[in-house]
């Protein structure tokens, strides 16, 4: 699995504002922003990305994705200390 191939099965279940992926194909490092985020504790957010990936993390075709989420006015918040 390639990173746009991620991105792309993310971005279509999950409306994103950013999403960065680095990775070796199996193991991913992802920061994704949203707006479907707002209201969410962070075992939820990740629940809503893993319900993105379907089969894909059940049947090991995306071994690991360890992941950052943020809503548009955290990821701002935080983009403006950086």
């Amino acid at each position: 699995m390639t990173a746009d191939e991620l991105k792309s099965i993310i971005t279509t279940g999950l409306p994103c504002d950013h999403i960065a992926l680095e990775g070796d194909g199996r193991h991913w490092y992802a920061t994704i922003v949203s707006s479907a985020f707002d209201g969410k504790r962070l075992i939820q957010r990740h629940q809503q990305v893993y319900a993105t990936l379907g089969k894909k993390i059940q049947t090991d075709e995306v071994h690991a994705l360890s992941m950052k989420t943020f809503t548009p006015a955290e990821w701002q918040s935080q983009s403006s200390h950086a």
